[in-house]
């Protein structure tokens, strides 16, 4: 049975759900485990079961402000304090034996997080007794490292579509924006950005905040301080896959990792080249990480993990799929033997911007450079981080520069393969050497297949639009078309490639799944 208590916090009640083991009080204390969500306590209680199931006590709890709690929903402001006060609450109870997992997915992996990284000069120690394991799952990491990229350009499409559903309301309405964007189309296309809120029809008086709040990486900046062993889970199509990796690679304690060809959803969101051995039951294999680092012995020290690599079977033991070196190929006259279709110069216009949910090239469109090998001659594994090197300039003094590389199959099918942003601000007409990161990659490329990589000036409305004017892509309201001009043979992208596996090989061996401590 679930019982709801409401815990008290700094003049707020908290709503907190407890499912004990199916023995009940009786046959405590147990180590629990600790959830705290934005997206409704009652959506968990299948979880909470399995986890009661197991032995665990389970705790889920609204974070301040949503659905059962009181208090002002104000995103990512009160979960160190509030984190620190509801694990000082479990421990307290008799049905509690003191040790506590902390465990969340998205918004719900930071409250997690900052449990054991959380500000140590909180008004209540909230980093004084942290929890025994944490289990972080696609980890956002903070209101402005969600809604940027690393390199600074604004994810548009994203946050809009989660400040629409979940920003200043006690609790979620999913399909807010593409309602809306069914009665209006253009309604990303309007300016300024930071007028979505009359758009939607809505409040929405934090928007503003999003996109004024500073970068602090505060979590992956104080990760490797933490001692609490860590299981980070994420997906090479999640938005989130390099704060994923850069946590893992981080964490002072023993860290483990298991990064599949999924998005955000994880196994419910499967990208181009899953398998069925990539359908981890990522439940069962949580609780079980959690019960061995529970019961002991500690689990040794250092970073370990798995890494699926798509269009394979096989699991790549962590450390070989992060740190694989990578090889620098020029995008014309390689060894990938390259050539630019078009785009020696090209148009960048924030008023028809290159939209990033089409894959689509026409080489007679002036808006992208677009260079496209010859079909690779053997199987190729790219299983590591990757990053493109651009020698190029632009006539406006900001620009944005991004990076698509897509598949293309003998039949003409393509898939995305990775997407990267970069944003320079120099002299008009300046030459200049632009890297762009590519995020983390684990695939095979067939052989027969074609690599296409476009440089493009935007990639909307996964994006927002550089308005090329200096202004703040978010308050501008003018738009201005930027020229551009690379150096094709001083062009190249940076891969990481691996020894394909033989086809024969067997993908079962104990080192190669993501069952561990």
């Amino acid at each position: 049975m679930t019982r709801t208590v409401r815990i008290p916090v700094d003049r707020a009640l908290l709503a907190t759900d407890i499912q004990l083991p199916p023995a009940g009080p009786a046959a405590g204390p147990y180590p629990a485990v600790v959830i705290r969500t934005p997206y409704g306590r009652r959506a968990h209680r299948g979880e909470a079961r399995a986890w009661a199931a197991r032995g665990f006590a389970a705790v889920v709890q609204d974070v301040r402000g949503r659905y059962g709690s009181g208090g002002r929903w104000r995103p990512y402001a009160h979960e160190p304090t509030d984190g620190a006060a509801t694990l000082r609450w479990v421990r307290a109870r008799p049905w509690s034996d003191g040790r506590i997992v902390a465990a969340g997915s998205s918004y719900a992996a930071y409250c997690a997080l900052v449990t054991v990284v959380g500000d140590p000069g909180g008004p209540d120690g909230c980093a004084a007794r942290p929890p025994d394991a944490v289990v972080a799952a696609v980890p956002a990491l903070g209101t402005a490292e969600t809604a940027r990229d690393p390199s600074g350009v604004e994810r548009l499409l994203g946050r809009a579509g989660w400040w629409a559903a979940h920003g200043d309301r006690p609790d979620s309405d999913p399909d807010a924006l593409d309602r809306r964007l069914g009665h209006d189309p253009g309604l990303l296309t309007h300016l300024p950005v930071t007028d979505l809120p009359a758009r939607l029809g809505r409040a929405l008086p934090s928007w503003p905040g999003v996109w004024d709040a500073p970068r602090a990486d505060a979590v992956v900046r104080r990760a490797p301080a933490a001692r609490t062993p860590l299981l980070a889970i994420g997906g090479t199509h999640d938005p989130f896959a390099a704060d994923t990796l850069a946590l893992w690679r981080t964490w002072g304690g023993p860290a483990r990792l298991v990064l599949g060809p999924w998005g955000h959803r994880l196994t419910r969101d499967p990208g181009p080249g899953a398998r069925p051995e990539h359908r981890v039951d990522l439940g069962a294999l949580t609780c079980a990480w959690a019960r061995a680092v529970c019961d002991g012995p500690p689990p040794l020290p250092g970073r370990d993990g798995a890494v699926a690599v798509a269009g394979t079977p096989y699991w790549y033991p962590a450390a070989v799929a992060v740190d694989t070196p990578t090889r620098r190929f020029p995008l014309t006259g390689g060894p990938l033997d390259g050539a630019l279709l078009t785009g020696g110069t090209f148009h960048a216009d924030p008023a028809a911007p290159v939209r990033s949910d089409e894959l689509r090239a026409d080489p007679d469109r002036a808006d992208r450079a677009l260079f496209v090998t010859a079909p690779l001659t053997r199987d190729t594994d790219l299983v590591g981080s990757a990053a493109a090197e651009l020698r190029a300039r632009a006539d406006t003094p900001a620009a944005d520069w991004f990076v698509r590389i897509v598949a293309v199959d003998p039949h003409g099918r393509a898939e995305p393969v990775a997407v990267g942003s970069a944003r320079t601000a120099r002299p008009p007409g300046t030459w200049s050497t632009v890297t762009v990161p590519l995020g983390p990659l684990a695939r095979r490329i067939p052989a027969g297949t074609r690599l296409r990589t476009e440089i493009t000036g935007h990639h909307f409305p996964a994006h927002a639009r550089n308005p090329h004017t200096g202004q703040d892509p978010v308050t501008a309201t003018r738009l201005l078309p930027s020229r551009r001009a690379l150096r094709a043979e001083r062009t190249a992208e940076g891969h990481p490639v691996s020894p394909p596996r033989a086809a024969h090989a067997d993908p079962d061996r104990p080192h190669e799944r993501p069952g561990f401590p």
